[in-house]
């Protein structure tokens, strides 16, 4: 009984103890109702959305049940301070009690927006697991960093407003510190921007094999700085996203037929009827070899050259890896000097004839090499 009058005639802080009392018996059912929540949310909703076929109601359901657990406690703090009948003087401790009240709900409503960038990741990762480059691979761990720093942000500032304290200045801060750090960071924003276009444009996948300018070799990794490329000297080049993005790539993996294309030149004692069935021969056994597309195809007698009589030969293989077209080049050249030689043709070399005169006045030549 003294207990009861006590809690019932005394005061704590300007408020009867009484009511300290109920607040936390409510508090108390609070958390009670959470745990009887937390049970009946894991008995009900996850065994109905694990019988669906997509992934993204589980995913959902992980993502806000600890929200929905701890908005239980949120709502048995705001009826307790309710009931508490918080003094407005000295402090204004109702007002500042309420500002605590919608921090906590900014922060029960971010952790669920925190927890759901898994969606998100999930559902861009299955987009970016059927392309066939791996680029867009690299995008999303910085996606889920990006969201997850972005909603703590945000959080941040609506908590500091709930409390009465105000962001304007923080918000102007934020934007003259954001203008320096770009300005102190132009390339690598700069570099940041090119892997977003290399990911967009797709000029080449991890694996191709690309010129760009000077640079030949075989791409390894593409960061958001920069990418790294195996050069035929089997060194490693790192050059950033900023320009390679502005330098014509030429991806050599994406040939689709290899060219040859060169001149025989035969000398000039080659005779008319020789010179024209050595172009019909060469024409027969390129268009009738499987390896060789009959498009693009030229063979013809073309120019009266300064030392030699010259035939133009071009021809594409279908094979473009370097291993198997090369020996199927060197078969065909080799083949085409068996023509030349069934027929006793001889290649011409450059060479260049000196006219002499004596101090009789006769004048003799004399033919030599270049």
């Amino acid at each position: 009984m003294e207990f009861l009058d006590y809690i019932k005639h005394e005061t704590l802080f300007g408020i009867d103890v009484w009511r300290y009392v109920v607040a936390g018996g409510i508090l108390l059912l609070a958390l009670l109702l959470k745990r009887v929540f937390a049970h009946i949310f894991s008995k009900l909703a996850f065994p109905f959305a694990a019988k669906t076929d997509t992934i993204y109601d589980d995913l959902f359901l992980d993502a806000i049940k600890k929200p929905l657990e701890l908005l239980f406690v949120i709502a048995g703090v705001f009826i307790g301070i309710q009931f508490l009948q918080l003094p407005p003087e000295p402090a204004q401790a109702q007002k500042f009690a309420h500002g605590v009240i919608k921090m906590l709900l900014t922060i029960d409503v971010a952790w669920a927006l925190y927890n759901m960038v898994t969606i998100v990741e999930a559902f861009l990762g299955k987009m970016v697991s059927s392309t066939e480059s791996d680029l867009d691979d690299h995008l999303l761990p910085f996606v889920r960093k990006f969201l997850r720093i972005f909603v703590v942000v945000i959080a941040v500032l609506v908590g500091v407003q709930n409390l009465g304290f105000s962001i304007a200045g923080v918000v102007a801060s934020l934007g003259i510190g954001g203008l320096a750090v770009a300005l102190a960071a132009k390339d690598t924003l700069a570099n940041v921007f090119g892997s977003f276009m290399i990911i967009a444009d797709r000029p080449f996948h991890i694996g191709d094999a690309i010129k760009s300018g000077d640079i030949e070799g075989k791409v390894e990794e593409v960061g958001f700085r920069s990418t790294k490329v195996r050069t035929l000297d089997k060194t490693l080049i790192s050059i950033p996203n900023s320009i390679i993005t502005n330098l014509a790539v030429n991806n050599l993996s994406r040939i689709t037929q290899r060219r040859v294309r060169f001149t025989l030149g035969l000398t000039y004692s080659t005779k008319p009827e020789q010179l024209r069935t050595a172009v019909e021969r060469i024409r027969i056994l390129l268009q009738s070899d499987p390896r060789v597309d009959k498009d693009g195809l030229l063979v013809h007698f073309t120019d009266f050259g300064a030392s030699s009589l010259d035939i133009l030969v071009q021809y594409f293989t279908v094979v473009t890896a370097m291993p198997e077209h090369l020996p199927v080049r060197e078969e065909l050249s080799l083949r085409i000097m068996e023509i030349l030689a069934e027929l006793k043709l001889e290649l011409a070399f450059p060479s260049r004839t000196v006219y002499l005169q004596g101090g009789d006045g006769e004048t003799t030549a004399a033919a030599g090499g270049k």
